[in-house]
């Protein structure tokens, strides 16, 4: 097992607000429908929606893009497409919920905060245009039940969407139905693109043949001028005979499409032997897209050739390029080759076809998933040989590269395997993909595909894929802060890995059990479950679960106040870490033994282990890590008073949190940063910083960071003046910090009600407050908090008359702050004197 801080979490989608593709170099017409959009376009105030309607290849999609590239200027806030896949063959309908879940990912929402209720996604999508004008392309619906949910609420949007069907139920929409190209207009694209002029009436009576052959549909002249462009020695005429006389392979379509199946036919049959087999497997695949490993898997080709011949039918306009080394099939083309594999291969090797690009994918992610879990797992033996070529993917940064680019087509392996009955490979799939989804996200989908995987292995008898589901399932559970349901999941794998005597998974499932307990405030029980998988790692000589078990060991240990015993375990998981060269484990330790140093006080030891952690995360390209260890060593430089310091290290241990997504993360840094900007006295930065800290922790369901901000708003609000609710802030973080049995917390709220009753001119209740603050610190071994509770009582104390009691309290408060060398030296030290000086 891992130590990690917290579940590491790898980098987040960039945010992605103009997406609009390029716009078609050739554009040829449409000027009245271009037109009308464009005017309506311009115009500010409510939502404009525009629907365009058509068959297929009609150019729905090029004329909305082609609209939307003009009108982006006007859209200042984003111009975003969505694809939503109504009639892509081989692809699942767009549900609205998962694509509310891509809008919200695309404009920055972290994985973690996306509601699960398709009526919140759409609320919270609302909510985040509100003000804004931005434009929006949904391409390809269905019906306006799949698209009324994505509609933005506020003024100042535009809304196109294409779509096969007229969307009369769509109310509001301004309707817009696409015809073929006029003749001219369809002679006038294909002489633009095929680069040729006609020279003579016989060249183009030839292109208005053409064009009509191809019902004057845009996708079909596309096609023939472009491989036309490529032969100019050609003969036009010649070329339409051959055009006209092509085998139609698309009949089960409408007649005004057979044109579009003989512009296929004439691009395939000028292809080689290999390449037609190529293409005719590249509609097997049942991803959006696909790489030259996954070509080659399908076509029982070499990498290299695989590379040569997808750049052949991307410049045949037979495949697309969304993006460099990656390659996609118009959805008519698709058909198109699936028809021609159905017509001229027989099944089994469809089958042996769609096993080897299966087997890729899964030992490919296998390989990704040994850099990305951060635990080792039982796992049943993968099925199938392995691949003749696949990414070497060495490190942890390329193997997050790969799943993020290859997470869509997993998926769709998956959903394709439980279709053909291929239970296995779905199983073995979803288990390579668990780690990935357990870091990025979106956390809803990684819940779904567990549960799938558990429900399947359940109803075949498959106890270890069920309890790997389940135990996966636990871990998701409670980064979603669902803690009680990740402790049950964790003991229905306990109980499952033991039915199976599996001691790998019983030590696993006790450890997720233990850190649910700890995560919930319980750390008797945590500590006792942390011995048991002590113990269990150690009879099974697994040195990295014995770290992780003396890690959680060590934080429970500190969550009851005992900083020596917690620093002396931390110190113990440091040695095993180092005995069998985990680094990363190392680092773990280093930064649990730098919390428990620094909770005791003794900040330059716990600057140095942090600092030793953070060369360590950095050496190894642990982001997660390295934010960690900068926001801790930021909150030591900020209690010792060197707040430039601490506010930079801060910033840039957020600025890693939002780049990669880490919510938690997140959080900690802007309490920290939220602290900094408060002892600077710019209170209204730090109720910033807090607030947007306690709304991280509200969505996650973290009670600690919900109390630590709520005590840090009331901290902000006692320095504004605000004494009602800051009241009111302090005892719901109170409330918390008991309900988690938190001491620690509990002092130093305490101790800031101490302070917010003092300001009120409230001495006794003060005093009251201060001195369970210092019962607690004392109990809790927290000499800063004490120090503070000392120092408070005595500034009560004197200004009530007792100024003997105040000079004693407030000499051992000086002392206290000296011996950690915390920032509250200077002004307990200078209030020292002035009683000392007496009247």
């Amino acid at each position: 097992m891992h130590i990690v801080s917290r579940p590491g979490r790898a980098p987040a989608p960039v945010t992605a607000l103009r997406t609009l593709p390029r716009d078609a170099a050739a554009f040829t017409g449409r000027q009245t429908e271009v037109d009308r959009l464009l005017t309506a376009g311009g115009q500010s105030g409510a939502v404009t929606i525009h629907t365009v309607d058509g068959m297929p290849g009609v150019g729905k999609t090029a004329l909305v893009i082609h609209v939307a590239r003009r009108l982006a200027d006007h859209y200042p806030d984003g111009q975003i497409i969505l694809r939503l896949h109504a009639h892509t063959p081989g692809q699942r309908r767009a549900d609205p919920a998962e694509v509310l879940a891509a809008l919200l990912l695309g404009i920055g929402i972290e994985p973690g905060q996306i509601p699960e209720d398709m009526d919140a996604r759409a609320a919270l999508w609302r909510d985040r245009l509100a003000g804004k004008r931005m434009l929006l392309v949904l391409d390809d619906a269905a019906d306006h039940t799949q698209v009324e949910p994505l509609l933005p609420g506020g003024e100042g949007c535009l809304v196109l969407i294409t779509s096969r069907r007229r969307l009369v139920a769509l109310d509001g929409a301004v309707p817009l139905s696409l015809g073929t190209l006029p003749p001219g207009d369809a002679a006038l694209l294909f002489s633009r693109l095929a680069r040729r002029t006609p020279g003579s009436p016989a060249d183009a009576a030839a292109v208005a043949w053409i064009v009509e052959l191809c019902g004057r549909l845009p996708l079909a002249i596309a096609l023939l001028a472009g491989r036309f462009a490529h032969h100019p020695h050609w003969n036009l005429t010649e070329y339409a005979r051959e055009f006209a006389a092509a085998r139609d392979r698309l009949g089960e379509l409408t007649a005004g499409d057979r044109a579009v199946r003989a512009a296929f036919d004439m691009s395939y049959q000028a292809l080689t032997d290999g390449r037609q087999l190529l293409f005719r497997r590249l509609g097997l695949h049942p991803g959006p897209d696909l790489d030259a490993y996954a070509a080659a898997a399908l076509a029982d080709l070499p990498l290299r050739p695989a590379r040569t011949e997808l750049e052949a039918l991307y410049n045949d306009h037979l495949i697309d390029s969304p993006s460099p080394g990656r390659y996609r099939l118009h959805d008519l083309v698709r058909s198109y080759a699936q028809a021609l594999s159905a017509e001229q291969e027989p099944a089994h090797d469809h089958d042996r076809a769609l096993a080897r690009l299966l087997d890729f994918y899964q030992h490919t992610a296998r390989r990704a998933d040994g850099h990305l879990a951060d635990a080792l797992r039982p796992a049943a033996p993968a099925p199938g040989a392995a691949p003749a070529d696949a990414p070497a993917l060495a490190t942890h940064q390329e193997a997050l590269i790969w799943v993020g680019a290859e997470r869509a087509n997993l998926i769709a392996c998956i959903h394709h395997a439980y279709t053909t009955g291929r239970q296995a490979r779905a199983l073995g799939l979803t288990a390579s993909l668990a780690a990935f989804l357990l870091q990025q996200g979106p956390w809803d989908a990684g819940i779904t595909l567990l549960r799938n995987a558990a429900a399947a292995a359940h109803r075949t008898g498959d106890g270890l894929s069920e309890a790997n589901a389940l135990w996966e399932l636990s871990r998701v559970h409670y980064l979603t802060g669902n803690y009680a349901v990740a402790a049950d999941l964790a003991k229905q794998t306990l109980r499952l890995y033991r039915a199976l005597d599996n001691r790998l998974g019983e030590a696993n499932s006790l450890w997720a059990l233990s850190w649910a307990w700890y995560l919930t405030g319980d750390y008797t029980e945590t500590a006792d479950l942390a011995q048991q998988t002590l113990r269990l790692y150690r009879a099974l000589d697994n040195r990295l679960g014995e770290a992780g078990a003396l890690w959680v060991l060590s934080w429970a240990v500190a969550g009851t106040g005992d900083y020596p015993a917690a620093a002396g375990l931390a110190e113990e998981t440091l040695s095993v870490c180092r005995d069998c060269g985990h680094r990363l484990g190392e680092a773990g330790a280093l930064w649990a033994l730098g919390q428990a140093r620094y909770m005791a006080g003794e900040y330059p030891e716990a600057a140095e282990l942090l600092r030793e952690t953070l060369g360590i995360c950095r050496d190894l390209g642990h982001l997660p890590g390295e934010a960690f260890a900068l926001w801790e060593l930021g909150r030591v430089q900020c209690l010792t008073g060197n707040h430039t310091e601490a506010a930079g290290l801060t910033q840039q241990a957020l600025d890693i949190c939002f780049a990669i997504g880490h919510r938690h993360g997140q959080a900690q840094a802007l309490q920290v940063l939220g602290r900094v900007r408060h002892l600077t006295g710019d209170y209204w930065a730090a109720l910033d910083a807090a607030q947007q800290a306690l709304d991280i922790c509200l969505l996650t369901g973290h009670r600690h960071g919900q109390a630590h901000a709520l005590h840090d708003l009331g901290r902000a609000r006692t320095m504004t003046g605000d004494h009602h609710t800051a009241a009111d802030l302090l005892q719901r973080s109170l409330a918390l910090f008991q309900r988690v049995r938190y001491a620690h917390g509990q002092a130093e709220v305490l101790n800031s009600i101490g302070d917010l009753l003092r300001s009120s001119g409230k001495p006794h209740d003060s005093l009251a407050a201060y001195e369970q603050a210092l019962c607690l610190a004392r109990q809790t071994h927290s000499p800063l908090e004490e120090a503070r509770a000392l120092e408070g009582a005595a500034r009560c104390r004197a200004g009530t008359g007792r100024r003997q009691a105040a000079l004693a309290g407030l000499r051992e408060a000086v002392d206290l702050y000296r011996r950690i060398g915390a920032a509250g030296t200077t002004t307990a030290a200078r209030y020292l004197a002035v009683l000392e000086a007496g009247p």
